[in-house]
């Protein structure tokens, strides 16, 4: 492991800045202070967040990681915990939904194992966060790069060169970043699209998740805080077959809100758009490495998942908690932490857990988006087993809150 170089080159670049982009940048500037310029590049830093109907489920250990950061504070107020989880397997035109698995939402009293945010509220917050930190805010993107024995040269789109210790590519599922590294991936198509969108309802939610299990594949309910036209919000993602889902998305509001009903249930009564309904292709993917030289994969540049179990944010936070610890230990020995012995460090730490969150994901998917009587009667069998175990429940709700094993410090709430 190499010692640091000059005060110069005591730069960390990372490209993209999204949610795990930034995250990185503040805890990396957090911890380190003036002795390294961190700075996030990304051209969408021009411009205010856009407007954005996403929600993601930032589970408990994420959420720890949020409040070390100083971040939490900012979203707590617009966030939903959920306090239950319920799944039910079904067709769509089943007036009765069986209920096959629940899941209590706390995996301590009074903590629950994850909060609903909303991407623009935990965007806005983590933006903030970073100014106010002092991370240098480049509009810009990451044209290229050039890896040397002690630094990367880095070259900005404008075409200005820079050296850095290490460069970070958090540039999203097609990164250009990975392939000019030369980095191989693995993926395919689910041939479904996830439709997203904010509904109001006229009775509250009490921080209630739903997974509906349909043949055409997972319709997910998920609790959000109160407001809109009737009261009371909820995000939908649902998983929809490719072939279906232009049809879907030309329907005017009331048909669409009569789609939507066929799927979400009477129970909440009167539904309403809150926002357009979008989508967006699904499909899973993981990069051959985590890593090359002077360069980390953070987030979908290194993995994307299926959304079904909700994990595919905090995979992204797991990677940043992870990295974030290895730089930090690394630059306070007076190491070098863009070296090859720092970035082993961080793909071993990660490779397993996104290749097994993959796997699962992956063979939920296919078990659930069908509507093959012996997988049905199987999968409905298996589902109230694991019902009637308490303690396995118990095991499912850590594991979703990122709290099994040994997490990070950060994760664990410890700042670095």
């Amino acid at each position: 492991m190499g010692q640091q170089t000059g005060h110069s080159e005591r730069r960390i670049v990372i490209a993209g800045g999204g949610i795990a982009g930034l995250s990185l940048a503040l805890a990396l500037k957090r911890a380190l202070g003036e002795a390294y310029a961190i700075v996030l590049a990304d051209p969408a830093l021009a411009a205010p967040p856009r407007q954005d109907n996403r929600a993601y489920a930032v589970a408990a250990a994420a959420r720890n990681m949020l409040e070390v950061l100083g971040v939490w504070e900012a979203v707590a107020g617009s966030s939903a915990a959920m306090t239950e989880v319920v799944v039910t397997d079904s067709r769509n035109p089943d007036v009765v939904r069986p209920v096959f698995l629940t899941f209590d939402g706390e995996i301590e009293p009074g903590q629950s194992f994850a909060h609903m945010v909303e991407n623009m509220a935990l965007m806005t917050a983590l933006l903030s966060a970073c100014r106010e930190a002092n991370v240098e805010m480049r509009p810009e993107g990451v044209r290229g790069f050039d890896a040397q024995d002690d630094t990367i040269e880095i070259t900005y789109a404008g075409g200005e060169r820079i050296a850095a210790l290490l460069l970070v590519a958090a540039d999203g599922a097609r990164s250009r970043l990975r392939e000019r590294a030369g980095i191989g991936w693995v993926g395919w198509s689910y041939h479904q699209s996830g439709l997203v969108a904010t509904l109001s309802h006229e009775r509250p939610h009490d921080g209630r998740a739903v997974e509906h299990f349909l043949p055409s594949g997972p319709f997910a309910i998920l609790p959000l805080s109160d407001g809109g036209r009737l009261g009371h919000r909820s995000s939908i993602v649902w998983t929809e077959r490719e072939e279906n889902v232009a049809a879907l998305l030309s329907l005017d509001e009331a048909d669409m809100l009569d789609e939507i009903e066929r799927r979400f249930g009477l129970e909440l009564g009167e539904l309403a758009l809150e926002s357009k309904v979008t989508a967006m292709p699904l499909g899973f993917g993981v990069a051959r490495r985590f890593v090359g030289d002077r360069l980390a994969l953070l987030g979908d540049a290194a993995h994307l998942i299926h959304p079904i179990a909700g994990q595919g944010l905090n995979l992204g936070l797991k990677d940043v908690a992870a990295l974030a610890e290895a730089i930090v230990d690394a630059a306070r020995l007076g190491l070098d932490p863009g070296s090859a012995d720092v970035l082993e460090g961080y793909e071993s730490a990660r490779r397993f857990d996104t290749v097994a969150m993959g796997a699962v994901t992956d063979g939920l998917n296919r078990l659930f988006s069908n509507d093959v009587t012996p997988f049905r009667l199987a999968r409905d069998f298996g589902l109230g087993l694991v019902d009637r175990m308490p303690g396995l429940k118990r095991f499912f709700i850590r594991e979703a809150a990122g709290l099994a094993g040994d997490p990070p410090r950060l994760l664990r709430g410890e700042a670095l």
